[in-house]
């Protein structure tokens, strides 16, 4: 694809959202990043980059991005060691099964397929959440076979789309894990670093990544995440779930019209 400066523009602006958004909701932010990707080039006349590309490229992108929001957490003690290494250790398998297999797909299974995780998200975090039984780290307590099956499976889904799977591990951890906002957006982080590593590697061994737009992406994480977790500290929790049911609502609604539609 040539690189022009309206490209780089446009990148710059779509990778800035992306990770100002994953740093304030613990995600990797592929939930929007996949969609502005797929429709804002073509809206500035624009060639438009495939389902294989944008998801090579968002798995190398959400590699670093989830990286850096995880490092601005590290202090606060938020992070979970043992749901990030439960939940860690089945997503990335997942997710080293799903790129590689993404290889195998056309562009709009892997689109189909975005349109189905994003719809399951949007439906979990619609769900009433139960009254958080713990709230402080050293009290939570998890069902942890149920927790490693659901990373599982979601690590598939979100190596064959290029995400870390953050959008869909959030609400579980939220809604079926009973875990405290605070600890599930920072904990989410890590979890979706360790995916990123399965989706990153299977992603470029198959040849789907566009190495200078995805370097553009990236060198803007670093400056838009490590923001993006300074406003989320600030803001108050049940604010954040308001805004990420939002976000992925709106992001599965995008999609579908796109599927059926077009």
């Amino acid at each position: 694809m040539e690189i022009t400066y309206q490209l780089i523009i446009v990148l710059v602006m779509i990778g800035f959202v992306g990770s100002l958004l994953s740093g304030m909701l613990g995600m990797g932010g592929a939930i929007i990043k996949y969609p502005l990707l797929l429709f804002v080039p073509p809206l500035f006349g624009l060639a438009a980059f495939s389902a294989h590309q944008i998801s090579g490229m968002i798995a190398v992108e959400v590699f670093f991005s989830a990286f850096i929001g995880m490092w601005a957490y590290r202090k606060d003690h938020y992070i979970h060691k043992q749901l990030t290494i439960y939940m860690g250790s089945a997503i990335v398998v997942g997710s080293l099964i799903g790129s590689f297999g993404s290889s195998y797909l056309s562009t709009s299974t892997i689109n189909i397929i975005y349109g189905i995780l994003a719809l399951l998200a949007a439906v979990l975090m619609f769900l009433p959440k139960k009254k958080e039984v713990a709230t402080k780290y050293e009290d939570i307590v998890f069902h942890k076979p149920l927790a490693m099956i659901l990373a599982f499976i979601v690590g598939i889904g979100s190596g064959i789309v290029g995400a870390g799977g953050g959008f869909l591990i959030v609400p579980i951890m939220l809604t079926i894990l009973n875990i405290p906002t605070r600890i599930t957006l920072a904990t989410s982080l890590a979890i979706t670093f360790i995916s990123s590593i399965g989706g990153s590697i299977g992603k470029l061994v198959t040849g789907q990544v566009e190495y200078i737009p995805v370097l553009i992406l990236i060198v803007v994480s670093f400056v838009a995440a490590p923001l993006g977790v300074k406003i989320g500290k600030a803001m108050n929790t049940k604010y954040l779930r308001i805004f990420l049911a939002i976000l992925i609502s709106a992001t599965a609604v995008k999609i579908w019209i796109e599927i059926l539609f077009k």
